[in-house]
């Protein structure tokens, strides 16, 4: 397209988002109307795309960030032609896959974005995927604020894409300058965009975001560098081309105070049609991931045997679960796996052992770790995120839009409870289960024993959502054979009997603990019957309610803290308005400090003992 045509598309840009914000009566139109000029230049000359196949896997990506800008994609969409004027104007409306900040109920949207942060380091697990993965040459470009940069996330996927030499990234930074409230950190100064991404490692370049031939060249600079991801810095207006808002404050998220007269200011609507450039040739089948580019395997130790413990063996569920997903790599290709800087405790770094070439380190950035996890499934494979279950809460945003996506990812959170010992507070997950039971759609498991975990592994390849498998540091003994099988929403009843006066439900190191206080209490002639609550989410309610008839009380214990985890999955079973049993909880209330596990266990009333008096005082 010639100079004029691509202002043309601009204006067209601009006067969709204005209309269609008039329509919805609310949205972002000004935030929208700034960035046209790329979103334009970025469609019509540089974004390789066949909407007709949007899972086409040469196809570029792109990544609205500031998703509260999400006019404009839809208005990109209608000059591509996938969408039309009528349904533009259903923008925001109930039933329309055009929300309010986009979601992948769009075809050509991968993931949901509008927590802003979150485009950069998801597009580097996408940019990821394409260079060491898919190894493809499809490029992702991401859309971002100048307000978003503030976010410590955008550093660690700045940091991140350096670091891996992503020249197969660019980041397009719209600047503004005004935020919700008023003025950006850094109103217009680029080069104090430019100043600290370059230290970080990139390639930048500062372009004036209206004039759109110097928008085409940046762009093609950023396709035609080599070795670093490339971030064009653009000075734009918010609300260009409209008098009435044109960098003007107090008009952030609303639409139009006169949307005719400024849809006649930007010179009226268009009809302006793109055809994207598409992906050269047919489409390509990526190399399968742990293949080289021509075919070849990398040096790897070999397929990994499912592994199998012998009953009685005191093994971590962390070891097992290493072995396991190391073993779930040998059987799957799509398999991969990403830690957080501490695969030698969470024994991830058994599956990089095993599979080097599918093996991605994070470093300490959780939000990152995440992140990597959710691009990288975007582009079809499964991925298994890992670090200390505690560290988790930082990446839990993150966790949460990838359910707002409908995305699959695995994750591990290890050291979880008090019974990692001498440690302290600050490493122990005590409140883990209560955040991914909250996560929509998500799976909680919490295994006791080694068999147990490596056939949880195998289970959680096949979840549809977000998966949680909580494991522990310290060894315990293997209850279980190795052919047992342990189905997401199940539990096992290890004690039962026709004289149980109470039901202790465990799950995980309290499992163990229930046992013990179990033998101590039959030695005093008290039955009680002893349930391993594996799968905290979704919970065997039917299990659940049976003991409860038997027995008439239900006591829980969990190493985690009393709000939101095993007690709270247990009274759930019982909300549906059957009567509910006493149900008494013991869970993590005091404050540990450094101390040996059974020190830790014991102070904050989740051993044996603890559940022996609790039950003696019951019955």
């Amino acid at each position: 397209m010639e100079t004029g045509q691509l202002e043309e598309l601009g204006q067209q840009l601009r006067v969709d988002a204005v209309r269609a914000a008039d329509a919805a009566g609310s949205g972002h139109p000004t935030s929208s109307m700034s960035a046209a000029d790329l979103g334009g230049v970025l469609l019509a000359h540089h974004l390789r795309y066949d909407f007709e196949r949007p899972g086409h896997p040469g196809n570029d990506r792109l990544v609205l960030s500031k998703g509260h800008a999400s006019p404009l994609l839809y208005a990109l969409y209608r000059a591509a032609g996938v969408i039309d004027d009528a349904e533009l104007l259903t923008f925001r409306q109930e039933g329309s896959p055009l929300e309010g900040h986009p979601t992948p109920r769009l075809p050509w949207v991968d993931v949901a974005t509008g927590s802003l942060g979150q485009g950069l380091p998801v597009g580097v697990g996408m940019a990821l995927a394409g260079k060491r993965l898919d190894r493809l040459p499809y490029r992702v470009w991401v859309l971002c604020g100048d307000s978003e940069m503030a976010e410590g996330s955008v550093w660690e996927g700045a940091a991140q894409a350096a670091y891996e030499r992503l020249d197969n990234l660019t980041l397009i930074v719209d600047v503004n300058r005004l935020g919700q409230r008023g003025p950006t950190r850094e109103g217009w100064d680029l080069d104090a965009y430019a100043r600290k991404l370059g230290a970080f490692g990139w390639h930048t370049i500062e372009v004036d975001g209206h004039d759109v031939t110097a928008i085409d060249t940046a762009f093609q600079e950023a396709a035609a560098t080599t070795d670093r991801p490339t971030a064009v810095i653009a000075r734009t207006h918010k609300g260009r081309g409209v008098a009435e808002v044109e960098d003007q404050e107090g008009f952030h998220g609303k639409p139009l105070p006169h949307p005719e007269r400024a849809v006649e200011e930007l010179g009226g609507t268009r009809s302006v049609r793109i055809d994207t450039a598409k992906p050269s040739g047919t489409p390509p089948t990526p190399a399968p991931a742990g293949t080289g580019g021509d075919g070849t395997t990398p040096d790897r130790t070999g397929p990994v045997a499912a592994p199998r413990y012998r009953a009685g063996d005191e093994v971590a569920t962390r070891d097992a679960f290493g072995a396991a997903l190391a073993a779930l790599g040998s059987e799957r290709d799509d398999v991969v796996a990403l830690d957080g800087e501490v695969g030698d405790s969470t024994r991830a770094d058994a599956f990089g052992k095993a599979h080097p070439d599918r093996y991605f380190e994070m470093y300490i950035a959780e939000q990152q770790l995440i992140a990597t996890a959710v691009g990288m499934r975007a582009r079809g494979y499964l991925p298994f995120a890992t670090t200390f279950a505690a560290f988790l809460t930082r990446a839990h945003d993150f966790i949460r839009m990838a359910a707002v996506s409908g995305t699959g990812i695995q994750l591990c959170g290890s050291h979880a409870g008090v019974s990692i010992g001498q440690d302290g507070p600050s490493q122990m997950g005590l409140e883990d289960l209560a955040m991914m039971r909250a996560v929509h759609g998500s799976t909680v498991l919490y295994p006791c024993d080694a068999n147990q975990t490596a056939r949880l592994v195998h289970h959680m390849a096949g979840l549809p959502g977000i998966g949680y498998l909580r494991t522990s540091r310290g060894a315990s003994p293997v209850l279980y054979g190795p052919d047992e099988d342990f189905p997401v929403g199940g539990s096992r009843v290890l004690r039962a009997g026709d004289a149980d006066r109470v039901t202790v439900i465990g799950a995980g190191v309290t499992v163990h603990e229930a046992l013990r206080a179990a033998d101590l209490l039959a030695a005093e002639g008290i039955a009680v019957r002893v349930i391993d609550l594996y799968s905290v989410k979704p919970v065997d309610s039917g299990t659940l309610r049976q003991a409860a008839d038997a027995t008439g009380c239900l006591m829980t214990v969990e190493d985690h803290h009393p709000e939101g985890g095993i007690g709270d999955a247990v009274a759930e079973a019982f909300a549906d308005g059957r009567p509910a049993p006493r149900l008494i909880r013991l869970a993590v209330r005091n404050m540990p400090a450094s101390a040996t596990p059974a020190e830790q266990l014991h102070h904050s009333g989740i051993d044996a003992a603890s559940i022996a008096a609790g039950v003696r005082s019951l019955v």
